[in-house]
């Protein structure tokens, strides 16, 4: 038999060699405190119904299973234990004292209370020190492993302890080994216990770095999709916006667009194109279409990569600012300009002065009246136009960007409508200008912003023939959405079909009448080297519309 300094000694052994194998600090995260806790809570309940079953066992059985040695005893230990597990409830629910303070205690209360439970009983014989397995295992998960193996040596003490004690008042003596089997399963419950907690905290110290590490990612994503320079918007199979950065929302809206916001609601014309792209319709494939931003500013075209392969499923959208692409392929388009018209300018200056010059000598003959006189100023105006549309196409291939300057819309419109309507001998009903009523200014080249309204509005005068006597509409202002300056021409002409419509900026791209297809290409390329847009949209009631939106002269400003 085993005394119990023998055990004693190989306890402290065993503690010695658990502190330099390694131990592990009793601290733990919130979480894993919170599980512990609900341990403690658990175990509480063990407690409460041991003591109702061994009672029950006591109060019903004849003979009893239990504490037939020493009634009295019996009865005085139970009943200290269920007062104590009520008390208990009260400090587990308030955190107070400590959890490992709490534990400690509990375990050691058992300990003392299952070994005066077993004395009582007839001690190892009885079976009930098999009750204190789960409190020693459980307790083994939440404290060090040093505490696990020192409440180990503990139960294996006070076991031994008993036995000895009933062996002694039975005057005889019986085999220990019942009670040094039940010592090394202490130990190894609580060798084990540890090490599946010691496991836990690793695991959890890990899983907690793996979320700190997604968190971190899923903000970089964030941050990535939210500052891309490219416009991104994901839109699920019901058509909502999933997903959108700030670019996009500025191109749509102007502004932040909330989650599974629909899309029709924030831009129906993408959700048009959307559907068309979804239906890989021949009118996708044929043209590349596009729609306007919010800013009324920007010509932006969508490009769709399907994410599931469901029909419809998620769709993402890359929305590309078209003034972009132009600045990538305008090189090469003006290169070619360039050389034409570099090829061509000198024929065609040689002609044009001499123009100009007979006409200059015709106004200096005496015998001229005012309807020649009339005549010969259309002639001199119009070669200095010729002129100035050279130079602007040699600039423009130059990528010059002319000579800019803050110009006063109102003054500047009514003088071109009156040179437009002398050239062209229009009444007043046939050109129709619509002032703001406040002050518009921007910051443009005159000379350009002359050779593009005067484009808009000969062709409005020659596509634009409608039913009433209106041949041209001029108006400008500022827009409601994004305040900038803006100046359209529009007309109650036949318009232009929606095939046409996406190509009518194209070089050299005519419908038929004769044309050259430079015009349009020219002024939006002269838009484009000052900071401006021109756009065209079919006009309510049937007819064209073409605007130029100036960037705003005030973000100029350096």
């Amino acid at each position: 038999m085993l005394s119990p300094r023998t055990l004693l000694d190989y306890a402290i052994a065993v503690l010695t060699w658990c502190d330099m194998v390694g131990d592990f600090s009793p601290s733990a995260s919130h979480q894993f405190n919170q599980l512990s806790w609900r341990i403690l809570l658990l175990l509480n309940f063990y407690r409460l119904l041991m003591s109702l079953v061994l009672g029950t066992l006591f109060l019903t059985l004849s003979p009893a299973p239990v504490g037939q040695v020493n009634s009295a005893l019996f009865i005085a230990g139970l009943s200290a234990y269920t007062a104590f597990t009520i008390v208990a409830f009260s400090g587990i629910k308030g955190h107070w004292p400590g959890l490992h303070i709490q534990a400690i205690a509990h375990v050691l209360v058992d300990l003392i209370v299952i070994s005066i439970l077993t004395f009582t009983s007839g001690g190892m014989a009885s079976g009930l020190p098999s009750l204190m397995v789960l409190p020693l295992t459980a307790v083994s998960l939440i404290l060090s492993r040093r505490f696990a193996m020192l409440l180990a040596a503990c139960a294996t003490i006070g076991m031994l302890v008993q036995q000895l004690t009933s062996e002694f008042k039975a005057g005889s003596s019986a085999d220990s080994t019942a009670a040094g089997l039940f010592g090394a399963l202490c130990f190894f419950l609580a060798v084990s216990a540890s090490y599946a907690a010691r496991r836990m905290r690793e695991s959890e110290a890990l899983l907690k770095q793996r979320e700190v590490d997604i968190a971190n990612l899923a903000e970089l994503n964030d941050f990535i999709v939210q500052h891309l320079r490219e416009s991104i918007l994901v839109v699920d199979a019901e058509d909502r916006v999933r997903l959108i950065n700030e670019s996009a929302a500025q191109h749509l809206k102007g502004g932040p667009i909330e989650p599974n916001t629909l899309l029709g609601e924030v831009s129906p014309r993408l959700l048009y194109l959307l559907d068309i792209w979804r239906r890989d319709t021949p009118e996708w494939h044929s043209t590349t279409l596009t729609l306007v931003s919010a800013d009324g500013g920007t010509l932006i075209q969508p490009h769709f990569i399907s994410l599931d392969s469901k029909d419809p499923g998620p769709t993402l959208v890359f929305l590309e600012d078209t003034s972009l692409i132009a600045e990538r392929v305008q090189q090469s388009k003006l290169a070619a300009l360039g050389r034409l018209s570099a090829s061509i300018a000198h024929e065609i200056r040689n002609p044009v002065g001499a123009m100009s010059h007979a006409a200059q000598l015709l106004q200096e003959s005496p015998a001229m009246d005012d309807q020649d006189r009339r005549l010969t100023n259309i002639i001199t105006s119009n070669a200095e136009r010729v002129s100035t549309i050279i130079n602007n196409i040699l600039q423009l291939s130059r990528r010059g960007s002319g000579q800019v300057e803050r110009l006063a819309l109102n003054k500047w419109i009514g003088d071109f409508s009156s040179q437009f309507i002398q050239s062209f001998e229009l009444s007043s009903d046939q050109f129709t200008l619509e002032h703001p009523g406040y002050d518009v200014e921007v910051r443009v080249d005159p000379s350009h912003l002359q050779q593009i309204l005067w484009n808009l509005c000969e062709n409005a005068l020659k596509y634009g023939r409608g039913k009433n006597d209106e041949l041209i509409l001029v108006r400008y202002g500022r827009t409601n959405n994004s305040n900038r300056p803006y100046l359209e021409v529009a007309d109650r002409g036949p318009g232009i079909s929606s095939e046409a419509a996406e190509r009518i900026f194209e070089p050299f791209f005519t419908s038929g009448d004769g044309g050259t297809g430079l015009g349009l290409f020219i002024a939006r390329e002269l838009a484009h080297c000052n900071r401006a847009v021109l756009i065209y949209e079919p006009r309510h009631g049937g007819g064209s519309i073409f605007r130029i939106v100036f960037s705003d002269p005030l973000r100029w400003e350096i």
